[in-house]
């Protein structure tokens, strides 16, 4: 199963959800990066993906967006193979 990252804060349902949903797909691992702790990761978030708002996700390599893409993915049929690679 393909690593996955995702950039969140303490306190974010987007980011609750894209965890639920992630979980029941198989995930058994998610690197969480926590941008509400350090500044300086809210930057780094925003540099590599261009957006402000968390969660952001990657699924190896592949930057995913936020909980909407990563849903819209998944009615499209295209997150399992994705989390397979």
């Amino acid at each position: 199963m393909a690593k996955v990252r995702m950039y969140t804060t303490a306190v974010c349902p987007y980011c609750q959800m894209a965890e639920r949903l992630l979980r029941g797909k198989g995930v058994a691992e998610i690197d969480k990066i926590r941008v509400d702790l350090d500044p300086a990761l809210r930057e780094e978030m925003m540099s590599k993906t261009g957006r402000r708002t968390v969660p952001q996700i990657y699924i190896g390599d592949t930057h995913v967006g936020g909980y909407d893409d990563l849903s819209a993915l998944d009615r499209a049929g295209r997150l399992d193979p994705l989390l397979a690679a």
